[in-house]
């Protein structure tokens, strides 16, 4: 039987609640105790970029199982492979070693995110988009929000292997949660549209033609390049205030209580309404960033964060939206691992300059600077406002042609997605931002019954 959209749409919220935190406690349990045991911003910068750096550079693939095989499997699959992870590192101790299953269990995520944005436009009808995104993004944030408080109390109590454990028990959770939705997770695919969009790299081709997506890229660009220093601040940040690992953890809960906030508020967005929420949030997210590393009091870098927080959460609601109803189902989840790869790959660029920049500047400093370079964001989102005057995909005009960008990556037909072609059905979806996993089998337009196996970044921003 299938289950009623805001059902299924609730329940992936809620799982993505439990995983997210165990996944945020985990986090900052992790880099606490990295920064603890060396002492040093580098490490610290290692341990971001083997996390999320490595969830945008194995991204373009990740996506490409959510349009090959059946959406659900993966992302079961991945919250379990996540789940075996983050049990192994409950039983290491070495930072090297630490690091190194980090990066495993990055690996074994990274599907996730991808095959469940793409699934959204599925599950619920067209104008619940927004809601939907906006109802998971607030499970993702909440987890943010709980998690890290719990790592910071309990990696000073029971040590950083339990949070771990606990960690591995959401992830089973929220694979049982994912697992208990049942719908169609994708659309039908016929031959067009498999050789129109084949290959890794077609959701690349696809951005590259869509002035609109284009331009989103460019701002995540700038915003994960500002917020990557900032990150790696994160923890010299609190030390210089003498908060402690508990106020490490209230730092990113100021960040996921704003997020919540945001999140909330995207619910109430439209297709007309998304593209400037993205701009305004992006704008948001570069000025508090001065404005914490400007605070003299730890209260005014909380409250900065707060607000940092809630032009994030608006920010990411406004892009799912816009690229879903952007794009055909057959690409959908490469389109979405390309745009995370952009953000993914800009945030490991900005982890190797950031150790450095922290001892240079400091971490109030590197927070200013980081802030100074979103600000860019704010530039590259303009083009963006164009989406609320054109209709979504498959609607007449609602691609744009071919230009310099997509020659250089490998279209040379000079043509955008046709309009028409593969609209996907308004009915079935999935989860969002956070962790990603490996394979899976059954075909794209299987509803979760089709045989096959295999897995499920966090993430936001911080």
């Amino acid at each position: 039987m299938t289950t009623p959209p805001t059902t299924a749409v609730r329940r992936l919220a809620f799982a993505r609640a439990i995983s997210l935190t165990g996944g945020a406690a985990s986090f900052a349990a992790l880099n606490f105790v990295i920064y603890e045991r060396t002492q040093s911003a580098t490490w610290v910068a290692a341990a971001l970029f083997l996390t999320f750096g490595t969830v945008g550079f194995v991204g373009l693939f990740a996506g490409a199982l959510g349009d090959r095989f059946d959406r659900k499997r993966v992302m079961v699959v991945s919250d379990l492979a996540g789940a075996v992870c983050f049990a192994a590192m409950a039983f290491v101790h070495e930072p090297a070693w630490l690091l190194v299953v980090a990066f495993l269990s990055a690996l074994a995520e990274s599907p996730f995110l991808a095959a469940s944005a793409a699934a959204i436009p599925n599950l619920v009808e067209e104008d619940r988009i927004a809601w939907a995104n906006g109802l998971i993004g607030v499970g993702r944030n909440v987890g943010i929000l709980i998690g890290p408080m719990i790592g910071g109390a309990l990696v000073g109590t029971i040590g950083a292997g339990a949070v771990f454990g606990l960690n591995s028990v959401s992830f089973v959770l929220s694979a049982a949660l994912a697992w208990s939705v049942h719908g169609n997770f994708a659309g039908v695919h016929d031959e067009h549209d498999e050789s129109e969009h084949s290959g890794v790299s077609a959701g690349v081709r696809f951005i590259a033609r869509d002035r609109v997506l284009r331009s989103i890229a460019l701002a995540w660009v700038a915003i994960a390049g500002g917020l990557g220093m900032s990150m790696v601040a994160d923890v010299p940040l609190v030390s210089y205030f003498g908060a402690g690992g508990i106020g490490y953890g209230v730092l990113i809960a100021a960040w996921g209580g704003g997020s919540i906030v945001g999140s909330l508020l995207g619910r109430f967005l439209n297709r007309r309404t998304e593209p400037v929420a993205f701009a305004v949030g992006s704008g948001v997210i570069a000025v508090t960033g001065i404005l914490a590393g400007l605070s003299p009091w730890f209260v005014g870098v909380l409250v900065a964060l707060f607000f940092m927080g809630i032009g994030d959460g608006g920010a990411v609601v406004s892009q799912q939206g816009i690229m879903q109803r952007r794009t055909p189902d057959a690409v959908r989840s490469r389109v979405a691992a390309a745009l995370e790869a952009v953000m993914n790959i800009s945030l490991a660029l900005s982890y190797v300059v950031a150790g450095p920049v922290v001892a240079w500047l400091g971490p109030r400093g590197t927070y200013v600077f980081g802030g100074a370079i979103s600000l860019l964001a704010v530039l590259a989102a303009v083009p963006a406002l164009e989406a609320r005057r054109e209709p979504d995909e498959g609607e007449e005009g609602g691609a744009h042609t071919g230009d310099a960008a997509s020659l250089v990556l490998g279209d040379t037909s000079g043509a955008g997605y046709p309009a028409g072609s593969s609209r996907p059905s308004s009915a079935a979806a999935s989860a969002t931002p956070a962790a990603a996993a490996s394979a899976a089998a059954g075909p794209a337009a299987s509803d979760g019954s089709a045989a096959g196996t295999e897995t499920e970044t966090t993430v936001s921003t911080r």
